[in-house]
């Protein structure tokens, strides 16, 4: 039977009848005001994050069964720019900035104080956190118990772990809105001139001949700094202060600083980490992502109005992006538990699955890595219709529910520290 001809069958008409009227109402329910744009940059730069992890991530399996990271960067340096497109993080941090300046705007005008607020953001960021911490701590000793080596146990505890250390970083940065929302209504963009002027020195002490000389957590002084960076310029923008005159100089100027410190300074390629170097970019961030994050956010800024009308005009386009956005922290937080679904079991098999749990250092695994993604996009999709109740506010969950759930996110942090220190 020839492919259209399916399309006629009666059960795939009403199947596409259905998909339109979900579309529809999803239009509907949009209101007039709406942001698209933001929302379609933030489900861009999220859904990066998952795609970054499993095409820049491998695991390799050893003669004993067990799953130890591994990176394709370390062999295929030349992929070093496709860290470039998928890490976004500056754009995250751009809208979450702009973002909080409205909705704390908004909730101002209904009466509401700063501190309630900052409370149910702070909350509604931790709450799929504290889940995710929750189900590994049962999820750690049924998998040893099954038989599951303890070195892939703590593997992955640092492939659950790693990410999460962004919704620290994030809540730390949001608690800062409302003095980076005063500081921008004085000062403007050069609100954000410190912060790299910042960075940049910590670079220098950290990566000069005298680095040698310096403690080793001098580069943790960049964190704060270095993630503020982009959420103050997403603030500037929100209170009016950065427009698209700004957004040019931030485009050139990045891409400028971004080439003299790739060539000039030689500064790693890649902005992920990669297994074996001395150096890294992203943790914690270093001059280099900063000047990626400038042109970045410069290029989003000035491509927000074809972004807005191009999701205005594309109704199916716009829903899987509000898709996207209802589900943002369960897509964050479980993207690697979708990896690990699939590696786990396959780790135990008699031999190493190619793409899965073989060394990412040949064309072979690329390929199949690229062919296993719609797999694991399928698992992250099952796992998230089961953990979604934790995005939504617990009013089914009573006390001791909430008490046993903290009890057991405190225990997984505790082992993800001496794994990961």
């Amino acid at each position: 039977m020839a492919f259209p001809d399916l399309l006629t069958r009666p059960a795939a008409r009403e199947r596409l009848r259905r998909a339109a009227a979900r579309i529809e109402r999803v239009q509907q329910r949009t209101p007039a005001h709406r942001d698209r744009a933001v929302d379609g940059l933030r489900a861009l730069a999220l859904l990066s994050v998952p795609v970054g992890h499993w095409l820049l991530g491998g695991l390799t399996r050893d003669p004993g069964g067990a799953l130890h990271n591994a990176s394709p960067l370390a062999a295929f340096g030349f992929l070093a720019p496709a860290s470039w497109l998928l890490q976004m993080l500056g754009i995250f941090f751009l809208v979450g900035g702009y973002s909080s300046v409205l909705s704390l705007r908004r909730s101002t005008e209904r009466g509401v104080s700063t501190g309630a607020w900052l409370r149910g953001r702070l909350t509604r960021l931790g709450r799929p956190v504290l889940g995710v911490a929750a189900v590994w701590a049962v999820l750690l000793p049924v998998l040893y118990a099954a038989g599951v080596p303890t070195a892939t146990l703590r593997t992955a505890v640092v492939l659950v772990v790693q990410p999460l250390w962004f919704v620290g970083i994030y809540l730390l940065v949001t608690a800062l809105t409302p003095w980076c929302m005063r500081a921008a209504r004085t000062f403007g963009t050069w609100t954000a001139v410190p912060l790299l002027g910042t960075v940049a020195v910590v670079d220098l002490l950290r990566y000069a001949p005298w680095a040698d000389t310096m403690p080793s957590w001098l580069g943790m002084l960049n964190l704060g700094p270095g993630w503020l960076f982009a959420y103050q310029l997403g603030v500037c923008w929100g209170e009016g202060r950065l427009g698209r005159r700004g957004a040019r100089l931030m485009l050139l100027g990045g891409a400028a600083l971004f080439a003299v410190l790739l060539l000039a300074f030689h500064y790693p390629a890649s902005m992920v980490g990669v297994p074996g170097t001395q150096r890294t970019n992203s943790h914690p961030p270093s001059l280099l992502v900063l000047a990626l994050a400038s042109a970045q956010c410069g290029a989003a800024i000035l491509l927000r109005d074809w972004l807005d009308a191009l999701l205005r005009r594309r109704q199916a386009l716009w829903a899987a992006v509000a898709a996207v956005n209802l589900s943002a922290m369960t897509i964050f937080c479980w993207h690697q538990t979708a990896l690990l679904t699939l590696a786990v079991p396959g780790s135990l098999l008699g031999s190493p699955v190619p793409g899965l749990t073989t060394s990412p250092d040949t064309a072979t695994w690329l390929l199949t890595r690229l062919a296993w993604l719609p797999l694991i996009a399928v698992a992250l999709l099952g796992i998230g219709l089961l953990t979604h109740r934790f995005e939504r506010p617990w009013t089914d969950i009573r006390g001791p529910r909430r008490a046993a759930a903290a009890s057991l996110a405190a225990v997984f942090a505790c082992y993800a520290l001496t794994v990961i220190l």
